[in-house]
């Protein structure tokens, strides 16, 4: 099983999910999207600025269906 572990901080309005417990060595920052990577350029972490409308906009993308299933 990968590990997977979620934060949300609700103060800085900020998602965050790490992918490994390795540490990180460098990130890169792409407007609200920001990639924490390992020595060896493997994803660790991944926080999510403005988390709430990230996810409005993302949930836009997915089919109707599916939409009203989360958000009912």
């Amino acid at each position: 099983m990968r590990f997977k572990k979620f934060r949300y901080d609700k103060e800085d309005n900020a998602l965050m999910v790490w992918f490994s417990k390795e540490p990180i060595d460098y990130a890169e920052q792409e407007k609200d999207l920001i990639i924490h990577f390992s020595k060896d350029s493997k994803p660790v972490l991944m926080e999510i600025l403005n988390a709430t409308e990230f996810l409005k906009e993302t949930a836009k993308t997915l089919p109707l269906n599916i939409r009203q299933q989360i958000l009912s």
